[in-house]
């Protein structure tokens, strides 16, 4: 319900740009790229000083990686929404942006067959038929707050570039994993999978602080 009520925020917003916006020749749509994925914006400029955004990201990454000494095959599936305010400063392109996003950012893991895996803390190995496949996501805060800086530079009104950077809060990761082994309900093996799982919680731990840096081209229609 948290997840489909930003949603709405953010298209409501939108529209409410839209429409206050039209009329007054001081609407923007954009597209962007950059490390929270591909993403749209509509941005409204009410003010010479100061405006006033919402969009979305998504983008799905696919690798190979290895995290506490086991391999998978890893997605970096970004899917965010957004509303933030911007201020300018007098006579130049520099720009300061805080906001709030519908963080739904996980990383999705899934092992890759291997002859033997080590769980957790225990030395002996375990035979794939008792492990399986394990199955790991990666999830964060579903709201995260936004810090940032930027630069707009436009081109007659009607054309504009836009390049951001920043970090998003996104807090400390939630792990889950699942086996599907022999051993997929045993206690004993249980226990070492509680514990790879506080060892892949660790590896991602990084990630709570998300680099952002993109580019945009944004368009003024009216």
């Amino acid at each position: 319900m948290r997840i489909l009520n930003l949603k709405g925020l953010v298209l409501l917003t939108a529209l409410a740009l839209s429409s206050a916006a039209a009329a007054e020749d001081n609407l923007w749509f954009g597209v962007k790229a950059g490390t929270l994925g591909i993403g749209a914006e509509a941005t409204w400029r009410p003010i010479e000083w100061v405006d006033l955004r919402a969009g979305v990201n998504l983008f799905d990454y696919d690798d190979s990686t290895n995290y506490a000494g086991i391999d998978y095959g890893g997605t970096l599936a970004l899917e965010n929404y957004y509303v933030t305010g911007n201020l300018h400063f007098p006579l130049s392109p520099l720009r300061l942006t805080v906001g709030a996003y519908q963080n739904n950012n996980e990383v999705q893991l899934v092992s890759v067959s291997a002859p033997s895996y080590l769980i957790g803390n225990n030395p002996t190995p375990y035979q794939p038929a008792d492990v399986g496949t394990l199955t790991a996501i990666a999830g964060f805060d579903s709201v995260a707050p936004y810090l940032g800086a930027g630069f707009d530079f436009d081109i007659f009104d009607r054309f504009g570039l836009s390049l951001d950077f920043g970090v998003l809060w996104q807090g400390e990761p939630t792990v889950s994993m699942v086996a599907d082994g022999l051993l997929a309900s045993d206690p004993a093996f249980l226990a070492d999978l509680n514990a790879e799982i506080a060892e892949l919680q660790n590896e991602v731990e990084d990630m709570k602080a998300y680099p952002v840096v993109s580019l945009g081209v944004n368009f003024n229609f009216f």
